[in-house]
């Protein structure tokens, strides 16, 4: 609603701010209006309690639920121009769906300085440029010989200068002010992010050419350019889809439009920056958590304005406001980094879905190993499926080898038989990567004598030994301490290590190999900034060399001198008690399988565990991960569980373990009482204790819903969220409601 001239200004200002409640506040509006009047969309300072918050203006209105003389005046406003309407949609739809208050979403989807209050908008950089020669502005010069040395300079770089380049080169500002004043240059300011091209030539290096699967796909894609067109691009590692995408980015942004590409790691931003930078002449930005909080604001500012058209981001980016949206990409569509697992626990592939509908532009998800929901989407023709078999080498994907560890004698968790394959393909001049998806030295420490563990004393979890530096950690709740020097039950001295993490894995290959670079690669090496990507640099030199990771590495990084791959222990997510377990652990042994051999030579992928003889396991060896995706799909409909079914997860926790249980009680009676005459189609299944009952000292207890259709699930979610809301004990008791969740723990 706007405040025209025309028409009285409102009385009534709701306001989402940011609060857990799942309410809008009503306030007064100042004296001064905004110079386009009130409007939604409007960031305005109110007073909350005893605190200041920024909120925005949701809607106008002249009549409120509350005496208007009581009602508290707005602060001040912050912006003379509402903040996109696209962006607005999307909170609004986000807090809908996730059953999350529209206030705490809209702050969380917004970058850290507007939520403080700062304008939206970006830092300028400083640029000088020179003018036209003249004769006479030359003769000026002749006695101040540097002016003129600048002035030379300036000329050589037609598009401008900045003034740290300039200063570089060892003028001063002073010099540039005095060319100003003659005349000879001028100055002007360019966004930091999103500056416009100096020229209008689109490519700074030509597209590869495409093979016939991908022109195909290509093609398939631009049959609905217009319209949401929502493509699965099933691709083989290796396959070529990033050319795909950069194709698909390259015919959006020349019809002006703008493209957001989703990749689900940190780690991969800098790799695909790169690519894309060098492919186009436009501008290219990045939103990523490695940001700081200026430079996020410059690239949310230079895509909102349509500055910048093309958008790489992880998750979060899917909030980024687009002026000209022409298409969405999603890539590694699968993987469960997408999924926010705290606060707002949104899934930015499932909102991309959204968004592009939204839009009516195309979307693509693409993935060697997608999930079973978005196959299930596929087989149901709700997404066209487009699939792409054959790597870019000539060599195809490397098969599973299993790997018996019974009965074999292990060093830092490898066996005689993969050491020895490590020994060949080092001398060879290959690389090797030995994939453990465990950090730290060894998942405990336990004493021989009496068989003592070191526990955690805040979780029901064992605590991890390091060594660089000594200590255990617990990886569920961060509490460190010392390693003792004897066991604390029984005195005894003699305590070991159980297990291998990489740590103790990277010290046994330097041992047995002491002339070859050991490469670790975990959260634990890779804290200090960029240090992921300088290590990967030394890899990609092609030396011989040995890669020690997690599934840091096993994520959409090309390494072409890789041509053998071990993983150390496939058993570890295999057997989990979350019904996804075996779908994660697939596509993550098929991703990091995908790493080797995909240049000039083939590639070979050994994998050690204790159940060679698990059907599913060899299914997955013998006939690869479409294969076992179609036998969890039958299994999953069998057993009513997603994407046949659609479920929500209440998560209660508190310190006192009674007071979560009752609570649950509660929650569940009332559920089954609503259900069973609004909404027959849903069950409730609980109250039980989390997989890991105790964390972080605190008592979790989960509470399941599930539905055969979403709009019974969502009804009921809505009246389980305002019986807590209304509930004394919930105030006693933290909980949240996880819609779609994609963990069970």
């Amino acid at each position: 609603m706007l405040d025209s001239p025309s028409s009285p200004p409102p009385r009534v200002l709701r306001v989402a701010v940011p609060t857990p409640l799942r309410r809008l506040f009503d306030y007064r509006p100042c004296r001064e209006a905004p110079p386009g009047g009130w409007q939604a969309g409007l960031r305005v300072r109110v007073p909350f309690g005893r605190r200041q918050v920024v909120g925005v203006v949701m809607a106008c209105d002249n009549r409120s639920d509350y005496p208007l003389d009581r009602l508290k005046p707005v602060e001040a406003w912050l912006d003379a121009e509402p903040l996109p309407e696209d962006w607005l949609w999307l909170c609004r739809f986000t807090a809908r769906y996730y059953q999350h208050s529209l206030g705490d979403t809209l702050h969380q989807a917004m970058p850290v300085l507007l939520r403080q209050g700062r304008p939206l908008a970006g830092r300028q950089r400083e640029h000088w440029r020179a003018l036209a020669a003249s004769r006479d502005g030359d003769a000026r010069l002749k006695r101040a010989p540097r002016q003129a040395e600048l002035l030379s300079m300036l000329r050589q770089h037609p598009h401008g200068l900045p003034t740290q380049a300039i200063v570089a080169q060892g003028f001063t500002r002073d010099q540039l002010l005095s060319l100003v004043e003659k005349a000879l240059a001028e100055r002007h300011e360019i966004p930091l992010a999103g500056a416009a091209p100096a020229t209008t030539q689109l490519l700074a290096e030509p597209a590869l050419p495409l093979n016939r699967e991908q022109a195909t796909a290509l093609a398939a894609i631009h049959e609905r350019f217009d319209a949401f067109h929502p493509c699965l691009l099933h691709g083989v590692t290796g396959s070529g889809k990033t050319e795909v995408y950069l194709q698909l980015i390259e015919a959006v942004v020349a019809r002006g439009r703008q493209a957001l590409l989703l990749v689900p790691e940190i780690g991969l931003t800098p790799q695909t920056l790169a690519r894309f930078r060098s492919r186009f002449r436009v501008a290219v930005v990045a939103l990523h958590s490695g940001l700081t909080d200026n430079e996020r604001l410059d690239a949310w500012e230079a895509v909102a304005s349509g500055r910048a058209p093309i958008v790489i981001g992880t998750r979060s980016a899917i909030f980024v406001p687009l002026a000209r949206p022409g298409a969405i990409i999603v890539d590694e569509e699968h993987d469960g980094s997408f999924k926010q697992q705290d606060g707002l626990r949104y899934h930015a592939r499932d909102l991309a879905v959204a968004r592009a509908k939204h839009h009516d532009i195309p979307l693509v998800l693409g993935s060697a190993t997608p999930s079973l929901e978005s196959l299930y989407h596929a087989e149901r023709g709700n997404y066209r499926h487009l699939r792409l078999t054959r790597r870019a080498s000539r060599y195809a994907p490397a098969r599973l080898e299993l790997i018996d560890l019974r009965g074999r004698q292990r060093q830092g968790g490898l066996i005689p038989p993969t050491i020895e394959a490590i020994r060949e393909t080092l001398a060879a001049g290959h690389q090797v990567l030995v994939f453990i998806n465990r950090r730290g030295f060894a998942p405990t420490l336990a004493c021989h004598t009496c068989g003592w563990l070191a526990d955690c004393d805040a979780c029901d979890a064992h605590m991890t030994l390091h060594r660089q530096p000594p200590m255990l950690a617990c990886h569920h709740c961060d509490k460190h301490r010392p390693v003792p020097d004897a066991c604390p039950e029984c005195g005894s001295a003699d305590l070991r290590p159980l297990g291998s993490g990489t740590e103790r894995t990277e010290e046994t290959l330097a041992a047995l190999f002491p002339k070859v670079p050991v490469h670790r690669i975990d959260r634990d090496s890779t804290r200090r900034r960029d240090a992921f990507e300088q290590t990967l640099g030394e890899v990609r030199r092609g030396a011989p060399c040995l890669l020690v990771g997690t599934q840091m590495l096993a994520k959409g990084h090309h390494l072409p001198h890789v041509t053998l791959v071990v993983v150390v222990n496939a058993d570890a997510g295999l057997y989990a008690s979350d019904f996804r377990a075996l779908e994660h652990s697939a596509q993550l042994l098929t991703q990091v399988a995908g790493r080797a051999g995909r240049a000039a030579h083939p590639g070979r992928v050994l994998v050690q565990t204790l159940h060679t003889d698990d059907p599913h396991l060899r299914l997955l060896a013998e006939h690869g991960y479409d294969a076992l995706a179609g036998q969890l799909l039958a299994e999953r409909r069998a057993a009513a569980l997603p994407p046949f079914r659609h479920l929500a997860l209440l998560r209660l926790e508190s310190p006192r373990e009674e007071a979560a249980t009752s609570l649950g009680r509660e929650a569940a009676l009332l559920m089954r009482q609503w259900v069973a005459e609004h909404a027959p189609d849903v069950s409730c299944l609980g109250p039980v204790p989390a997989p890991m009952e105790r964390r972080q000292n605190r008592y979790h207890v989960h509470l399941l819903l599930s539905a055969g259709r979403r709009s019974q699930l969502h009804a009921a979610c809505a009246r389980l969220t305002v019986w807590l809301e209304a509930s004394p004990e919930a105030r006693r008791v933290r909980w949240s409601l996880d819609v779609d969740p994609q963990s069970l723990s």
